[in-house]
């Protein structure tokens, strides 16, 4: 019993320090954007590097808002990625549950076949279908704008499946319950089945969001003008100018990754508990 105990301590301590040596390589890479964040560029590159600024530097947000140029695009930079991402991830979420409930619990004739079609959509990469989808923008007169960054991210292939999966394993007596209550299906998913799928939605949500916060394909192909532009298009012509300032450059990186920090932050009790819930009702 004492070997026992003492194998499973050792077994602990192990697994501790496995997930601390993890927790320092993730954590180190962010504690050194926010502190050099708030450093002048000849703190940044003197070796060995200080963790702790001289004095705190704030024009280093003021020149990353301002931009090399001075021209204050940024801002307008981060209202179109915010804009964009918010919407991509609502009606990615709305779609792929009504397509999900569908799936999951009205049975038709065809319904493997076409969920198994949306599937298949999955395996065709972006790439692939990247240049007859702009020329499908261009056609319809939607480059440089806010439908040209949306209309083609609006239904998510994987969302539907998330969804349908997780649909699936939802009762269905509650389902039959309430259309002997004379409760229609309009008001039965959006008063039963929806408010109980936040795990799955605060799941898809964050992904969706966070795929089109980070596109940097898709907008630097769709739009031409300065402020149609998105934070990653923003953030690659601030690296690649001559005079980039290193502490601004980092100013920059802070900002853009505040959003989802936040989001996460708002959101990660659902995101985390998603996968335990599925799997108790799994199970």
């Amino acid at each position: 019993m004492y070997v026992g105990l003492k194998r499973a301590n050792w077994s602990a301590v192990l697994i501790w320090a496995i997930l601390l040596i993890i927790l320092i390589f993730t954590v180190t890479p962010l504690v050194f954007m926010v502190t050099s964040s708030f450093m002048e560029s000849r703190q940044i590159v003197r070796m060995p590097y200080s963790w702790i600024p001289e004095s705190f530097y704030y024009q280093n947000y003021i020149k990353a808002l301002q931009g090399n140029d001075g021209s204050w695009i940024f801002p307008r930079n981060i209202f179109n990625s915010m804009f964009v991402s918010i919407t991509v991830a609502i009606t990615t979420v709305l779609i792929a549950a009504i397509t999900g409930y569908g799936l999951a619990k009205f049975k038709f004739k065809g319904r493997h076949f076409v969920f198994m079609l949306i599937m298949a959509t999955m395996m065709i990469p972006f790439e692939a279908i990247m240049i007859p989808l702009y020329m499908v923008a261009m056609n319809l007169r939607m480059q440089d704008s806010y439908a040209g960054l949306i209309v083609p991210f609006l239904v998510s292939a994987f969302g539907v499946f998330q969804m349908r999966q997780y649909l699936t394993t939802f009762p269905s007596e509650y389902l039959d319950a309430s259309r002997v209550d004379g409760m229609g299906e309009i008001g039965i998913f959006w008063r039963i089945v929806f408010p109980n799928c936040a795990p799955v939605i605060a799941t898809l949500g964050i992904l969706s969001f966070r795929g089109q916060w980070d596109n940097l394909l898709w907008p630097l192909l769709v739009t031409q003008s300065e402020k149609m532009k998105t934070i990653p298009l923003y953030i690659s012509k601030f690296a690649e100018e001559k005079m980039t300032d290193e502490g601004a450059m980092m100013a920059v990186a802070v900002i853009a990754s505040l959003p989802m920090f936040l989001l996460f932050g708002l959101l990660s009790k659902y995101f985390i508990g998603g996968s335990s819930v599925y799997e108790s009702r799994k199970g």
